[in-house]
This record gives structure tokens, C-alpha cells and sequence, in this order.
């Protein structure tokens, strides 16, 4: 497994922009599929994007397409979730998920290593 800490949250006004990081910990980051997941007070944690190991492919959550984006550096052992035009609705605390696989990865089942979360909310 690897260790996950989020970072980057905070308080912007709709319309804005925020920067979420992800830093992981283990020798072998290249070898899992990254995943950023959302929960909102009273809501299921919800699948937001991924990202495959050589991060050569991605997907989004239908809610967020075109308006965020994941990205990942191996070498530094980050990921990324560039998000904007951020709406009151994308208020959640958002974890970062690590999977072990080089393919692409949706479930929130499959990912088996959490980061704490991080903070993000929009004001109306």
C-alpha cells in the first residue's frame, strides 16, 4: 500500500479555483491508478476522477467534466485535481484513492489505500 496526504483545500467563491495535491509515500506509486472521490455532509463518497498509472488516460465524473482536472508526476509522486469554475454543489471534503493496477479504475471498491481529506468549500 501507499500513504496519501491531501492538501490545497480551502474557501473560494463560485466560479473560482482551487488546486487540490495529493503526495504518496511507498516505492512503487507508479504502479497504481489514482482516484479523487468527494463526500458532502449527509452524502455516499462519490467517484470525481482517475487516473491511470503512466497517466495517459483519465476519466470524470459526468458533473465535473470540463471543469476539473487530474493529473499525476511520478517522479515527485503527486496527483493532482485542477479544479474550476467550482459551484456550491462541489462542496465536499475530497480524498485522494490509490488502486493497484495499470489500468483505469471507477470503483471506489477497487482503490484500497485513502488519504485523510481536505477541505473544499464554495460560497454562493
Amino acid at each position: 500500500q501507499v500513504q496519501l496526504a491531501e492538501s490545497g483545500g480551502g474557501l473560494v467563491q463560485a466560479g473560482g479555483s482551487l488546486r487540490l495535491s495529493c503526495a504518496a509515500s511507498g516505492r512503487t506509486f507508479s504502479a497504481y491508478a489514482m482516484g479523487w472521490f468527494r463526500q458532502a455532509p449527509g452524502k455516499e463518497r462519490e467517484f470525481v476522477a482517475t487516473i491511470t498509472w503512466t497517466g495517459g488516460n483519465t476519466d470524470y465524473a459526468d458533473s465535473v467534466k470540463g471543469r476539473f482536472t487530474v493529473s499525476r508526476d511520478n517522479p515527485k509522486k503527486m496527483v493532482y485535481l485542477q479544479m474550476n469554475s467550482l459551484q456550491p454543489e462541489d462542496t465536499a471534503v475530497y480524498y485522494c484513492a490509490a488502486a493497484r493496477s495499470y489500468g483505469l479504475i471507477t470503483s471506489r471498491s477497487r482503490f484500497d489505500s485513502w488519504g485523510q481529506g481536505t477541505q473544499v468549500t464554495v460560497s454562493s
